[in-house]
């Protein structure tokens, strides 16, 4: 056997020993861990504010530009977009929480909701899904996906679209936070 061929060989071995992500490792884990990192922001943002005599209401109310969410509004939709991203992709039906929240213990029991129905999401409703039909209303009116899609194009995006703004509106308002508090520990 040739070195090249050795090498070809070799290297046709550990891609077979690679496992393939599955519908379930992109979605559950991803939304749950961008969860995780939101409560970060925000308590440690809490702790600042507490820390420096700013009043957390004014920060739950903040946003970036007057057409833009509010803080509230963005942690209601990075809610809204993992656990109905999940109810579409595995043909279940996602709880309903009412957007009520007006308080920073509000917030924080909402994502925690949020992170409670996605631990009860079993793998085998999701894996095997990624054909199933997928059908959201948009302001153009409907869009029609296979799951698979539907989550890499646009539940997965939507989702870190408002924890990043979350982010930046803590940022605009002064916030010690960071690019590391945003990303976790690997």
């Amino acid at each position: 056997m040739t070195i090249a061929a050795h090498l070809n060989h070799q290297a046709e071995q550990q891609a077979s020993n690679i496992m393939a992500l599955s519908l379930y490792d992109i979605s559950v884990p991803v939304f749950a861990r961008g969860l995780g990192q939101l409560t970060h922001l925000l308590d440690k943002s809490l702790a600042h504010a507490k820390a420096n005599g700013i009043d957390p209401a004014t920060l739950v109310e903040a946003r970036l530009a007057p057409d833009m969410l509010t803080l509230v509004g963005q942690i209601q939709r990075a809610s809204d977009a993992s656990k109905l991203g999940i109810a579409r992709i595995s043909g279940i039906t996602a709880p309903s929480f009412p957007d009520e929240e007006k308080t920073w213990d509000d917030l924080v029991a909402r994502i925690a909701k949020t992170q409670d129905f996605l631990a009860s999401v079993d793998r085998a409703q999701v894996d095997g899904q990624e054909e199933r039909a997928v059908t959201i209303k948009t302001r153009e009116g409907e869009a029609q996906f296979p799951a698979q899609r539907y989550l890499l194009q646009f539940a997965l995006p939507n989702f870190f679209f408002h924890v990043t703004t979350a982010y930046d509106v803590l940022r605009h308002k002064g916030m010690p936070i960071g690019k590391m508090d945003y990303l976790g520990k690997f």
